[in-house]
């Protein structure tokens, strides 16, 4: 028996969806991050600022600040985005040559930020990954068909490296330079129906890195370069003690003192002798108080995270949002990846923060902006009764 018109209309209506799991677990985090982060800073705190809480009060106003914008954020229409990314790309540029003049700031022999009234600070590094995740999407969209052709990934590349080597020279941020080419890369091989040349040149490109580091290791010891001493100290930290690999010694003494289960929430005294603890180092304290129990604890609800934002880029309403999405997501894993990388000493310390838990206002301010995107997306996605 045929359906009436009536029950047609009603099997056929749509259904709007707006992912709370995404949001419970991003709220999660910041709690989680905000309580970790008084345990890791109070002693330096107390120590700088004579006051314990100063670090948590002051990432707790980013974090009530960062949540009003994300609500702010998840309400504006997904295709201003498009039309205005090209925009935001240069004046991500125009920011970062400001760290140049007079305007920029320099902090712990980094010059990235730029001041603002009030005693703040910007770095225009993080708006330049915002500008990569909108910016790349909508060039894709325009390029049609032709970005599975070479020109048209030369197109990309030449975008995306632009912005990435403008990171590096201007703001000397090698961690955000490989998050904002990684961002580009990875929204290339989704659209691009061949897999096995991107393997070819990861595998190619892991041998190099390989070899150059061996190079250095044994013809390179006594270079002066702050970035082949960098590598110096990842390779033989113990060597360099007093000369850069103190920060990563102490997290490696922490990580491993912790255990499965940990000393104790608060009980970490690693704490006190790691430099900077509250920032890129903040999983060493996690992984000593809470033991490697709760570093995958951790991990896991990055995992769910990621799981989410993979959800809303499968089901987005159209091509552009789902790779704006889906730079959302490489942005986060790359930027958790490298962050344990870091702390493990896998890598070479490049001070990259862990997201939603590590201390940093402008950090926290643009993680919440890309979940505000990836909400407003997700309020979109429409599905049949």
């Amino acid at each position: 028996m045929s359906k009436s018109k009536g029950e047609r209309r009603k099997s056929s209506r749509k259904l709007i969806f707006f992912d709370y799991s995404l949001l419970a677990e991003l709220l999660f985090l910041v709690c989680f991050g905000l309580v970790m982060l008084y345990s890791s800073s109070a002693y330096s705190a107390l120590v700088t600022y004579g006051d314990s809480m100063y670090y948590f009060k002051r990432q707790l106003l980013f974090c009530v600040l960062g949540l009003i914008w994300m609500f702010i954020v998840s309400r504006i229409d997904y295709h201003l985005y498009m039309k205005w990314s090209k925009a935001l790309y240069f004046v991500s540029i125009a920011a970062m040559f400001l760290v140049k003049t007079p305007l920029g700031k320099e902090v712990n022999g980094a010059r990235r930020w730029i001041r603002l009234p009030g005693g703040q600070q910007l770095q225009p590094a993080e708006i330049a990954k915002i500008a990569i995740i909108l910016f790349i999407p909508a060039l894709i969209c325009q390029l049609g068909k032709e970005v599975k052709t070479l020109r048209g990934i030369l197109i990309i590349l030449a975008w995306g490296g632009t912005a990435a080597a403008c990171v590096l020279l201007l703001t000397e941020n090698l961690s955000t330079a490989v998050i904002v080419a990684g961002i580009t890369c990875v929204m290339i091989f989704v659209v691009h129906p061949a897999t096995k040349p991107f393997l070819v040149l990861a595998g190619s490109g892991l041998a190099a890195f390989i070899v150059m580091v061996q190079v250095l290791n044994s013809f390179l010891s006594t270079s002066d370069n702050f970035r082949i001493r960098r590598l110096l100290v990842w390779l033989n930290p113990e060597n360099y003690a007093s000369e850069g690999g103190y920060q990563t010694l102490q997290a490696l003494y922490a990580v491993g003192s912790g255990g499965f289960f940990g000393k104790g929430l608060g009980n970490s005294t690693q704490k006190m002798l790691i430099p900077e603890v509250q920032n890129d180092m903040i999983l060493s304290v996690i992984c000593e108080e809470l033991g490697v129990f709760g570093a995958i604890v951790v991990l896991v609800l990055f995992g769910m995270l990621l799981y989410r934002l993979v959800f809303i880029a499968q089901n987005a309403p159209d091509v552009y949002c789902s790779l704006v999405v889906t730079g959302i997501f490489t942005h986060i894993a790359l930027q958790v990846l490298l962050n344990v990388m870091v702390v493990l000493n896998v890598i070479p310390n490049t001070g990259i923060t862990l997201p939603f838990i590590s201390y940093g206002g402008t950090a926290t301010i643009f993680l919440m902006t890309e979940m505000g995107i990836a909400l407003g997306i997700s309020a979109k996605i429409k599905f049949n009764e």
